[in-house]
C-alpha cells in the first residue's frame, strides 16, 4: 500500500511540474482548446482482481493516462474528475465517483487492495467544454445493473441537440438524468431503446442513425463502454470526426484469464490490438471477444 501511495504522490508532483505551476495557478482556458476534448476509459472482465490491479498498478493504466496520455486528440490531461464501478458477488452494482483529479484522491490508495471484482469499468474525464467539475457530471453513470462510460462528444449539444433528446425520451427515463452531459443523455437513450429491443447491436445502430439525424450535419464521436455485470459492450464510432483510440487487450501476466478494453494499452506487455472504427466488441468472461461492424 505504501508503494501505491508513493506512486500517487509522484504522479501528482509530476503533473504540477509538467506545467511548472501549482494547480491553483494554472490558466486552463489559455492552455487548452476546449472543443472536442476526450476522456480516457477502460474496462475489465475475467477472474476477480483488485481495484489496485486494474486502476493503479499498470504502468500505463488510467492513473498514468489521466496526466500523460499518448493518443488524445487535443487535451493534455484528464483532470475533470474520475470514477469507477464494480459488482458485488450477488451482482449488485457499486460506484465511486469524484469530480477531482484522480491523482489528488488519497482514498483510492486505501480502496485499491480492498475492493475486488470480476468486472471493472473506469473513466478519467476531460470535459468537452470549460466548466467547474461536478459530481453529477462525473462518469461512469450507473442505473440499475447498467454502468456506462462515453469517450467522445456531440458538437453543439447544449444549444442544438439536447432538446431533441428531451423530446424523444420517456418522462421516466429523462427523470433519471441528474447532470447535463451529452454522455448521460446518450446513456438514457440506450436504456430506453433497450426497453424496446434487447439486441444491443440493433440498439447501437438505431441510436447512431437517430443521433446523426438530430445533429443535422454536425460532428460527434461515440466510444462507449457499457456493462451489465456479465458482459462488456464497447463501440468505436464517429460522425464527421476522427474516432478516439480504443484497444482490445489481454495480458496473462497481470490479468490472467481476463480481457481488457481501453483507450490506450495499459503496458507494452501482453497482446493489444486497435479496435476498428464502426466496430462493436462484446466481452464475456471465459469467452473470446465478439466483433461486429455497424
Amino acid at each position: 500500500m505504501l508503494a501505491t501511495q508513493s506512486l500517487i504522490v509522484v504522479f501528482s508532483i509530476e503533473v504540477r511540474q509538467s506545467f511548472g505551476v501549482l494547480d491553483t495557478e494554472f490558466d486552463w482556458d489559455r492552455q487548452f482548446i476546449w472543443k472536442n476534448l476526450m476522456c480516457r476509459h477502460a474496462a475489465y472482465i475475467g477472474p476477480p482482481i483488485t481495484l489496485e490491479q486494474f486502476l493503479l498498478r499498470p504502468s500505463h493504466g488510467l492513473l498514468k493516462q489521466s496526466y500523460r496520455p499518448k493518443e488524445m486528440n487535443s487535451a493534455t490531461v484528464n483532470a475533470d474528475g474520475f470514477g469507477f464501478g464494480w459488482y458485488l458477488e450477488d451482482g449488485t452494482l457499486r460506484q465511486y465517483n469524484n469530480p477531482a483529479p484522480i491523482w489528488s484522491d488519497p482514498n483510492i490508495v486505501q480502496l485499491g487492495p480492498a475492493l475486488k471484482s470480476g468486472v471493472w469499468l473506469a473513466n478519467v474525464r476531460s470535459a468537452t467544454i470549460p466548466c467547474i467539475p461536478t459530481l453529477v457530471n462525473t462518469p461512469p453513470y450507473g442505473i440499475g445493473h447498467l454502468l456506462f462510460s462515453h469517450n467522445g462528444f456531440i458538437d453543439d449539444f447544449a444549444r442544438s441537440v439536447r432538446t431533441k433528446f428531451r423530446g424523444y425520451l420517456y418522462p421516466e427515463i429523462e427523470a433519471e438524468i441528474k447532470g447535463n452531459t451529452d454522455s448521460e443523455y446518450l446513456f438514457a437513450l440506450i436504456r430506453q431503446m433497450l426497453m424496446e429491443n434487447k439486441d444491443i447491436l440493433e440498439v447501437f445502430e438505431r441510436l447512431f442513425i437517430k443521433v446523426r439525424t438530430w445533429m443535422e450535419g454536425g460532428s460527434g464521436s461515440f466510444n462507449f463502454l457499457m456493462t451489465d455485470g456479465k458482459r462488456i459492450f464497447a463501440t468505436r464510432y464517429s460522425i464527421g470526426h476522427d474516432a478516439p483510440s480504443l484497444y482490445l487487450g489481454r495480458d496473462d501476466n497481470s490479468f490472467s484469464g481476463g480481457w481488457l478494453i481501453a483507450s490506450e494499452p495499459f503496458s507494452d506487455c501482453g497482446e493489444w490490438s486497435p479496435v476498428d472504427k464502426c466496430q462493436v466488441i462484446i466481452l464475456s468472461a471465459g469467452s473470446e471477444p465478439e466483433k461486429m461492424t455497424i
